[in-house]
């Protein structure tokens, strides 16, 4: 049997989520696909997926074999291509949370497309998790640890969650020093990801969960940074909403000694096998390009 055969086969199961739709992706029957599944796990010597009776799940065997089969498989597919057969060209579609994408994503995006005339991107900002299968999804922008492991991502960086307020509250009710401070002052909490009366702070080198009694929630990012620029409290974001205020001196950053560590930002993709030129050539540059973004503020 080809072993890269058997690799491909593996990730074909492990993007589809299930032998049967596997099956029906790669044009196989349910039953060769399931033969040489058990024949990869007797020669990898561990069981690569956890069954269910509605989808497996990779185990954390199958996630190491996962890393290293995805890259063997792309440098094939890569040493195949003929010569001239890599300008990027097509339709793309990317998306992003819509904060994020608007003020850092939609620019990289254009920038990629000045470069590439052949390329067209469709960008979908939602600060909901898309499904990039059932969506058709090529690139997604993520902020936060990944829920699905059996995605390919590419760190870009990282984000902070950092504590704001306008000059004109601190000259009115003073700057806490502490978390526990916090207590005493008026406070913006937004509701946009959680509803939850809390926020995380790293004390004695430990994260530890505060909680507070909030004078006002509010569903929406952009119209908590308002209330906080009109000087009704204090409130806290990641460091990308508020680096504009920060930088015009609008918003004043409290509290730099608790932060908590940063919140990692991805690139996410479905699947690196058979990537077309267009979509290699966006990973790359969008690596590059958030390198030198400094995400960190």
């Amino acid at each position: 049997m080809d072993r890269l055969d058997e690799l491909h086969v593996f990730i074909g199961i492990l993007d589809a989520g299930s032998m049967a739709a596997a099956a029906r992706k790669l044009g196989r029957s349910p039953a060769a696909v399931t033969r040489i599944l058990g024949v990869l796990e007797t020669r990898a010597g561990a069981r690569l997926f956890e069954r269910s009776t509605r989808r497996l799940t990779p185990t954390e065997a199958g996630l190491r074999l996962a890393d290293g089969a995805r890259r063997l498989l792309a440098d094939y597919d890569a040493a195949l291509q003929p010569p001239g057969a890599t300008a990027p060209r097509g339709l793309l579609r990317v998306t992003a949370p819509t904060v994020f994408g608007r003020r850092h994503v939609a620019p990289v995006v254009t920038r990629f497309l000045a470069r590439h005339p052949d390329v067209q991107v469709d960008l979908l900002l939602s600060d909901r998790n898309v499904d990039l299968i059932e969506d058709g999804i090529d690139a997604a922008v993520r902020i936060g640890p990944l829920a699905h492991m059996s995605l390919v991502a590419r760190r870009l960086g990282e984000v902070r969650r950092v504590t704001v307020a306008s000059p004109d509250y601190l000259e009115r009710r003073g700057t806490p020093d502490t978390p526990a401070a916090l207590a005493g002052h008026e406070l913006i909490m937004s509701t946009a990801v959680r509803n939850l009366a809390e926020w995380r702070y790293r004390m004695d080198g430990r994260e530890h969960v505060v909680r507070y009694t909030p004078r006002l929630r509010i569903n929406d990012t952009e119209a908590m940074l308002g209330a906080a620029r009109d000087g009704f409290g204090i409130a806290r974001a990641l460091s990308y909403q508020v680096a504009p205020d920060l930088a015009a001196g609008r918003l004043l950053r409290l509290l730099p000694d608790y932060e908590p560590e940063g919140v990692p930002v991805h690139l996410v993709l479905r699947s690196s096998r058979h990537m077309p030129p267009r979509l290699r050539a966006f990973v790359d540059f969008a690596t590059a390009e958030f390198a030198a973004l400094a995400l960190i503020r």
